[in-house]
């Protein structure tokens, strides 16, 4: 059995992977999308964290989140999001994949993926890298061929805010600084 090591930093700034259950297209409607942000707001509000980038895609999200001074909790961020995402969307009449005997005995459903995958950002560049992956993810999915044309991203935000220009990402090629699929720096 894998032995899961988790970085734990309060205060700590973090990458998030977070997928649907075998990769269902889960947040392919928009209502389930306008779900995930409610109650990521309510997440926020409970347990405070700063959402530094986040996208949607259909299958999986992304996102940046910065904990409060003296605070590493992010599981209990995320455990909560995804239970409460879960009996909402299914209440709604969200579908939900075919699950094992053994994950029914211990209450999981099929809309998430067990875990999730977490990076500690470790310094400037490597947030500039990461905040850059997840602009750019939609294009690299081929979802659209600019930033700017995917509505479920934090991109907006920033391009009104001056850090991104309308036309970053633009021309189907990847930013400058990009990620390998283990998150490293590469050029």
């Amino acid at each position: 059995m894998p032995n899961y090591r988790r970085a734990y930093i309060p205060g700590g700034t973090y990458f998030f992977t977070v997928k649907a259950e075998k990769n269902a297209p889960i947040f392919g409607q928009l209502p389930a999308v306008e779900l995930l942000g409610k109650v990521f707001r309510e997440t926020q509000y409970q347990w405070e964290f700063e959402m530094n980038a986040v996208v949607v895609l259909p299958d999986h999200l992304h996102a940046i989140l910065t904990l409060p001074r003296g605070d590493a909790d992010y599981s209990k961020r995320w455990g909560w999001l995804k239970k409460e995402f879960t009996k909402r969307y299914l209440a709604s009449g969200g579908l939900e994949q075919e699950t094992s005997h053994s994950r029914k005995t211990n209450r999981r459903r099929g809309v998430w993926q067990r875990r999730f995958w977490e990076h500690a950002i470790e310094d400037e560049d490597d947030f500039e890298a990461h905040f850059d992956y997840i602009h750019f993810n939609p294009v690299k999915h081929e979802y659209v061929k600019h930033p700017a044309d995917w509505p479920h991203s934090s991109f907006h935000r920033w391009v009104k805010q001056g850090v991104y220009d309308e036309e970053w990402g633009g021309s189907g090629l990847p930013p400058q600084k990009v990620l390998d699929f283990k998150g490293h720096v590469g050029e």
